[in-house]
C-alpha cells in the first residue's frame, strides 16, 4: 500500500521536474533579449544625448560670434556704419579732367606793326611818319601755334552750376605777321643818311622776322561735364606779350587782357579735338607798338 502511494508522487514530481527542465532555455532566452533590447535602448538614449549637448554647444558659438564681445563692440559699430556710407555713396567714374593741347591757326593784328626800316620813311627819301629811320610794317594777317594745359580746379563751379567745370588754362603762343623785312640800312639809306652828316658803317641789308610771343594764364568755364561734347568760355585771362623786332624805343614786352570761347569734342579715349576763337587786348601799346589783335583756329587735346 505504501509503495503504490509513493509512486504517483514520484511521477508526478518528475514531471514538474522535466517540465522545468524544457522550459528553462525558454525562459533564459527570453531574459537574454530583453537586456539586449534595454542595453540597445540606453546606448540610444546616450548617443541621443550627446547629440543634443553637441547641437547646444554648436548654437552657443554661433551666438558668441554673431555677437561680440563688449571690447570690439565699436569697432564692429564703426565698421558697419562705415559699409552702409560706403554702400549709400554715389558711385565716381575715374575721369582724367585735365588736358594738354596743342593749337594752331589764323591770327590778326588790328594796326600794322613798327619796328623795321622802310625806304619810303627815311627822312629825305619818301615820308617820313616817325621822324626816324623806322617804318610801318603793312602785314596784320599771319598765324600762330602754341601749346597749353587745362588743369581742372572743381566740377560745380563752386557749387553754383552742377555739371560745370571750373579749369586754369596756362597758354603759350607763337604769333608771325611777316617775314624777311628790312632790318638794316640799304646802299641807298647809307648815302642820304651820309650826305645828312651821319657817320654810319658800310650798307646793311640784314632782313628780320615780325612776330609775338603770347604767354596767358585764364580761367576756363567748360559746360557739360561728363557729355562728349563741351563748349567752354573764358571770361577774362591775363596776358604777357613779347614783340620782335622791338618798338622803335626797344622796349619788347607788353600787357594785356585776353577773350574766349570754343569747344571740344571727345573724339575716342582720352583724345579731344577743338575749336576756338580769341580777342588780344593790350592794356597800353609798346611804344606805338600795338598788340591788339584776333586768333582763331583748332587744337588737338589728349586727357591725363
Amino acid at each position: 500500500m505504501s509503495k503504490k502511494i509513493h509512486t504517483p508522487s514520484a511521477i508526478a514530481a518528475a514531471a514538474l521536474a522535466l517540465a522545468g527542465i524544457v522550459s528553462a532555455p525558454e525562459a533564459l532566452a527570453a531574459s537574454k533579449a530583453e537586456r539586449v533590447a534595454e542595453a540597445a535602448s540606453n546606448k540610444a538614449d546616450a548617443l541621443e544625448a550627446q547629440l543634443q549637448a553637441m547641437q547646444n554647444e554648436i548654437n552657443s558659438l554661433r551666438a558668441a560670434a554673431a555677437q561680440p564681445t563688449c571690447n570690439n563692440c565699436e569697432k564692429v559699430q564703426e565698421l558697419d556704419q562705415w559699409m552702409q556710407q560706403t554702400k549709400s555713396a554715389p558711385i565716381k567714374v575715374e575721369t582724367k579732367d585735365n588736358l594738354a593741347f596743342f593749337r594752331g591757326g589764323y591770327n590778326h593784328m588790328n594796326r600794322g606793326r613798327g619796328g623795321t626800316l622802310d625806304p619810303t620813311d627815311v627822312p629825305g627819301v619818301g615820308s617820313n611818319r616817325n621822324g626816324v629811320a623806322v617804318g610801318s610794317i603793312s602785314d596784320q594777317d599771319g598765324w600762330y601755334f602754341g601749346a597749353g594745359f587745362d588743369f581742372s580746379i572743381n566740377d560745380d563751379l563752386f557749387g553754383l552750376m552742377d555739371n560745370t567745370e571750373l579749369a586754369a588754362e596756362l597758354l603759350i603762343d607763337y604769333r608771325q605777321l611777316a617775314e624777311k623785312k628790312s632790318n638794316g640800312l640799304s646802299p641807298q639809306e647809307t648815302a642820304v643818311l651820309a650826305s645828312l652828316g651821319v657817320d654810319l658803317p658800310a650798307a646793311n641789308t640784314q632782313s628780320a622776322t615780325v612776330n609775338q610771343l603770347t604767354l596767358s594764364a585764364s580761367p576756363k568755364i567748360k559746360f557739360m561735364k561728363g557729355s562728349k561734347f563741351r563748349p567752354w568760355v573764358i571770361p577774362v585771362g591775363l596776358e604777357l606779350n613779347v614783340i620782335s623786332p622791338p618798338s622803335d624805343a626797344i622796349t619788347v614786352l607788353n600787357p594785356g587782357l585776353g577773350f574766349g570761347a570754343g569747344a571740344d569734342y571727345n573724339l575716342w579715349k582720352d583724345i579731344h579735338i577743338g575749336a576756338d576763337a580769341r580777342y588780344h587786348l593790350s592794356l597800353d601799346d609798346v611804344d606805338g607798338v600795338d598788340t591788339d589783335g584776333v586768333t582763331a583756329g583748332g587744337y588737338i587735346g589728349f586727357g591725363f
